[in-house]
């Protein structure tokens, strides 16, 4: 499910050069560069109908979805693909779904955020993940799911991440950076993840568990900084932007927009 951009395009040349036969299923809007031998099918996942006539009734050793973000995703899925229509279900989660943790690194059996401090999208795995955990405990659903951390390198369509850093380095523009910068974070090569997940698929001991999947090791946001500096071989010109800022920001109670920050008033009367 998706296989045309970033992780799921990865996993895709993966599994090709794996020897495996593979089809992906998506909208058919983006252009990729895809193997040869790679069947698409063409479906929106919020047109159940179109799903049904495209999916239903077939059968699959092992479904790779990457863009399963709501719970109402996960719905027509288990619908599919009940009824041993699957052999292994995988789903792609994140690590945004663990609370707050003083001790490091997070392991899959730490507490999750489920509070007012979670954001839509790490509740919505977190309830995707409960849904198919039900599935396996209830009748033996299939289903893994794997949270990714930070994820790096080729074809990377999200531009809030590395990418934003090496167009700013590019046009020798300062490098923004949250806090003082020595938060630690763990990034994971987009072509290893896929590697482990071939080498996942199929395993019987993952059914109904969840496994983190990132790099071994870990980096300060201004080691990343860094790193990305050196690669492009220009120095960093880092900002550090305070954390009263980033809360401001995450809130709303502060917009950026026409080159210069603006504030909101606070409803309670504050600026």
């Amino acid at each position: 499910m998706g296989g045309t951009q970033f992780n799921g395009l990865a996993r895709v040349h993966e599994l090709v050069r794996a020897g495996h036969d593979v089809a992906v299923c998506n909208r058919g809007r983006t252009e990729a560069d895809l193997p040869p031998s790679v069947d698409r099918l063409v479906a929106d996942r919020t047109d159940h109908d179109r799903l049904r006539e495209v999916l239903g009734g077939g059968e699959w050793d092992c479904v790779h979805d990457v863009t399963a973000y709501h719970p109402e995703d996960l719905e027509i899925m288990l619908e599919l693909f009940g009824g041993d229509r699957v052999g292994h279900y995988v789903f792609a989660s994140s690590t945004v779904t663990y609370a707050t943790s003083d001790v490091l690194p997070i392991t899959e059996t730490f507490p999750d955020d489920r509070g007012p401090d979670q954001n839509q999208y790490g509740l919505h795995k977190l309830l995707c993940e409960d849904r198919l955990f039900a599935a396996h405990a209830e009748h033996g659903f299939p289903a893994t799911s794997v949270p990714f951390s930070m994820v790096a390198w080729p074809h990377n369509s999200l531009p809030d991440r590395e990418l934003r850093m090496f167009a700013r380095l590019l046009a020798d523009r300062p490098v923004l950076v949250p806090g003082d910068g020595e938060t630690l974070l763990q990034v994971g090569h987009v072509d290893d993840q896929a590697r482990a997940l071939e080498q996942m698929m199929g395993r019987e001991v993952t059914f109904g568990r969840r496994y983190n999947r990132t790099g071994r090791e870990a980096i300060t946001r201004n080691g990343y900084v860094a790193a990305i500096a050196d690669v492009v071989g220009r120095p960093a010109e880092v900002v550090h932007v305070p954390a009263e800022t980033m809360e401001q920001l995450w809130t709303g109670e502060r917009t950026l927009g026409g080159g210069q920050s603006q504030v909101r008033m606070d409803v309670r009367g504050g600026g």
